[in-house]
């Protein structure tokens, strides 16, 4: 018998090895028997495609694990196995009906349950095939047991093969029962016993979970020992294969908690269901109670147990170049590694970069740091630009999946999104995280966030409070580690949005409203403020900061800030002492380093906070507790101008009104603004990009619409960003853009043009074509912004940055056309808003222009607008 032609027809049944959900479409079994027909998969690059320096690296298969994965039990996860990271709670997941069908709209709901178990019957019959590709070696390999030479014994095929056969049965059973009644669907249909059944079987599971380990080991040994086995194992990766019953049981719980928000609860599958979903998440968290210790634990070669704590890819400052690498926390060392570079259909490794054991490692204070090579840093208007890219390219995806467009022409697209999101992950960061080796070398890393640096510190410092020797790995045992890696690893991808399943939250899109109200819990008296983070593109990036609150255990803030979200799924929260030691200096960046108190991070449920009303909540972080509120306003309401109904004042008005009230040429309230911002905020640091208090906005608001004589004084008193922040919302809440709704079009229209002379006779009519009073106001606006745009070097904020900040503001669509352009929620860095940018750029990098000469010129474009 020719086992190779065995393998080699297993290996013909099995369809993927993925562990994302397969999304085929399906041609259910007919009496010919089974009909497969799967859409191409799609397109995603992993870290595991790319070298640490963006480039396409040639796919190889999976590798099978070695040690016992960690089930991850939750149903708001994906639905695939994962390792716990070490902040992650152990709790059980919530009860079935916590959080479940609240308001099911009976007809949706009903179509919805039809959607996913359509869904989870493709993949079903997809398991059910790769059972079959995992049982077809075995009868041949029985038959050959009893005979003098047998392949292996029938202890071995049992060890190996343990339950598989009664696991296939089980499934075959439910989708024969299901599949006919989703084929002839009506309302009226009830199929809650048939998984009420499935869940009552999954003691199988059990035998086969406690059997796992054994089985995988049994197949290596086999492997190695015996070549007829090797070759049928290299055909059909039995490790690989091995690992499917034990994904299966996660993504049926997650079907049933989808099953169960989308049935009406007087339904009668709803206590059938409920009850399924209860005996699946009882049997994934005890059979976690078994497993977990030993989920990313690998064995030294003395026989002692090195376990993965954390894992995550970090921008390395090498050689004057940034790369992207896989660095590796284990209970005594500290590895850093790259993916190696593998030929098509070789398992891929990870290449070792350096190391340094924990009792070595230590972190040099911000004065004894050596001074590093300047660190070149991107230009913020540059990481604009590329967002922008970005975004466009998500556009045009969404795009092509709605017109049904080439699965090419989407692939092409995404690789393209991913070179772009690459660049912006490797090119962001410049927050610096130095570790040195006390027998030498110094590695320093780049980060994005001060809340991740000091996860990185923390985890380490914590270890290093054990007993740890120092010690030096030969290269075999090197080659183990780093072997190990692979297998070990819990973050598998590249954090950026194209490497996200179709059906993952896109995050959202809007303005963040949060008020930092107080903090308790300090042992002592500091100087206390926060900062708030936001996730952003891949990576999370600081967006507020509160006052200093001094001398105090209780600090009472009470200030609102208005955050931009671009595709947002998560808030954190971080307490910091303030330090005013100016010896404390960063030699990388010359920054004095305060200390963090407490960090904390939250989800943000679009469900939560997409509401009017403000929703109150508390971070615990060290025995330390922020109370905040917050609420979410979606780009599109953003973008809506609602007049002021009292015309005394000047917020929401128009400005011809104002400057004829004022009999001025420019507001008032423009004027002493900039006034302001030129006397002591042009040298601000993100002078304008940074958010002023909310409140303090408000308070000026309010002082403005009243014509209070005690303006001076409080705007003399008043944070420089609070009156940076009121100028913006006056032209925002202006009741059209002050280049206005009738202008806007030719204005995209003339920005588009590619003949300097005629972009620069359209561009300078459209000007001419303004009412007086904006004009003026504009031509006022934009001189101020040149001459903040010369202090760059000291406030960081270039023309471009400022034409970001102003653009949208000054020149958006009406109510009635944004309906047209904000379709989809990304669409906030769409070609338009791109377009608006580039128009105030255009007349930002423009020589003076005076309204005299404007009005006085006879323009050869001349055709009324």
């Amino acid at each position: 018998m020719n086992y190779v032609n065995v393998g080699e027809r297993a290996a013909g049944r099995q369809v993927g090895s993925s562990s994302r959900v397969e999304r085929v479409s399906m041609s259910l079994r007919g009496p010919g028997g089974w009909e497969r027909g799967c859409e191409p998969s799609n397109f995603n690059y992993g870290a595991e495609d790319y070298d640490a320096e963006g480039n396409e690296e040639p796919k190889a298969l999976p590798e099978g694990s070695e040690t016992m994965p960690y089930i991850d039990e939750s149903p708001t996860m994906s639905p695939q196995l994962s390792a716990r990271g070490q902040e992650s709670g152990d709790g059980v997941s919530p009860t079935p009906t916590d959080g479940l069908n609240t308001g099911v709209d009976a007809g949706k709901g009903l179509e919805m349950r039809k959607l996913v178990l359509s869904g989870f019957l493709a993949s079903e019959e997809i398991y059910i095939n790769q059972l079959e590709a995992l049982l077809l070696p075995m009868k041949p390999l029985k038959a050959t047991a009893t005979t003098s030479q047998p392949v292996l014994t029938l202890q071995q095929i049992e060890t190996i093969f343990y339950k598989i056969q009664d696991i296939y049965e089980i499934h075959k059973e439910f989708y024969d029962n299901l599949c006919p009644k989703v084929q002839q669907w009506d309302s009226n249909i009830t199929m809650g016993h048939l998984f009420q059944k499935l869940a009552s079987q999954l003691g199988v599971y059990k035998a086969f979970v406690d059997n796992y380990k054994i089985a995988l080991e049994t197949a290596e040994k086999c492997s190695h020992s015996n070549n007829q086995f090797q070759k049928i194992s290299e055909v059909t990766p039995t490790g690989t294969l091995l690992y499917k019953p034990i994904d299966r049981v996660t993504r049926s719980t997650l079907v049933l908690h989808d099953l169960l928000k989308h049935t009406p609860s007087d339904h009668p599958d709803y206590p059938l269901l409920q009850d399924a979903l209860r005996i699946s998440q009882n049997f994934l968290s005890s059979i976690n109670e078994d497993i977990d210790p030993r989920r990313t634990a690998v064995t030294t070669p003395k026989g002692e147990t090195r376990q993965l704590i954390k894992d995550g890819f970090l921008v390395e400052l090498s050689e004057g170049s940034r790369k992207l690498r896989h660095v590796f926390l284990f209970t005594d060392v500290l590895l850093c590694a790259k993916l190696k570079k593998t030929a098509v259909g070789k398992h891929q490794q990870y290449d070792c970069k350096w190391y340094v054991p924990l009792a070595d490692l230590v972190f040099p204070s911000p004065e004894e740091s050596e001074h590093c090579p300047q660190v070149h840093v991107i230009p913020d208007h540059e990481l604009e630009d590329m967002k922008m890219k970005i975004s466009a390219i998500k556009s045009e995806v969404q795009k092509e999946k709605a017109n049904k467009g080439q699965s090419r022409a989407i692939e092409r697209l995404k690789k393209k999104m991913f070179e772009n999101e690459f660049w912006l992950l490797l090119n962001s960061p410049a927050i610096p995280f130095r570790i040195h080796n006390r027998n030498g070398k110094s590695y320093l890393f780049l980060l994005s966030s001060d809340y991740e640096r000091s996860e990185w510190r923390e985890a380490i410092q914590k270890l290093q409070k054990k007993d740890l020797q120092a010690f030096v790995l030969s290269s075999v045992e090197l080659q183990v580690l780093t072997g190990s890696c692979f297998k070990l690893r819990t973050v598998h991808n590249i954090p950026v949005t194209s490497n996200k399943d179709d059906d993952e939250s896109p995050g959202l899109y809007g303005f963040l409203h949060v008020i930092v109200h107080s903090a308790k819990g300090f042992k002592q008296s500091a100087n206390l403020y926060c900062t708030l983070e936001v996730d952003s593109f891949g990576y999370f990036v600081s967006k507020a900061k509160t006052r200093v609150f001094r001398d105090t255990t209780e600090p009472q803030w009470n200030e609102e800030f208005e955050i931009e979200l671009e595709g947002s799924q998560s808030l954190r929260i971080l307490c910091y002492e303030k330090c005013y030691d100016k010896t404390k200096l960063n030699k990388d960046n010359n920054e004095i380093v305060d200390k963090i108190m407490g960090k904390g991070q939250i989800q943000l449920d679009p469900q939560a906070v997409q509401t009017k009303n403000w929703h109150m909540d508390v971070i615990e972080m060290n025995g330390i507790k922020v109370e905040f509120s917050m609420k979410f306003t979606s780009r599109d309401m953003s973008l809506k101008r609602t007049p002021s109904k009292k015309q005394t004042g000047v917020f929401g008005v128009k400005i011809s009104v104002v400057t004829k009230r004022e009999r001025s040429k420019v507001p008032y309230i423009v004027r002493q603004c900039i006034e302001e911002v030129e006397k002591r905020g042009i040298e601000e640091v993100g002078i304008y990009r940074i958010s002023g208090v909310a409140t303090d906005i408000q308070a000026l608001k309010a002082v403005f619409d009243a014509n209070n004589k005690d303006i001076l004084v409080m705007l003399s008193d008043m944070d420089i960003n609070a009156i940076a922040g009121t100028l913006k919302l006056y032209f925002r809440e202006l009741p059209e853009p002050l280049l206005t709704d009738r202008l806007y079009p030719a204005f995209m229209e003339g920005i588009a043009l590619s003949d300097p002379a005629a972009k620069e006779n359209c561009m300078m009519h459209l000007l001419r074509s303004l009412p007086d009073p904006n004009l003026i106001t504009f031509l006022f606006l934009l001189e101020h912004l040149k001459r903040v745009a010369e202090k760059e070097p000291i406030n960081k904020m270039s023309l471009h940055n400022l034409a970001t900040v102003f653009g949208p503001t000054l020149l958006r669509p009406s109510e009635g056309e944004s309906k047209g352009h904000l379709t989809l929620a990304s669409d906030i860095w769409s070609h338009d808003v791109m377009a608006q940018v580039q128009v105030l750029l255009y007349y930002l990098q423009h020589p003076p222009i005076s309204f005299t000469e404007l009005k006085r010129n006879t323009l050869y474009f001349s055709t009324d607008v």
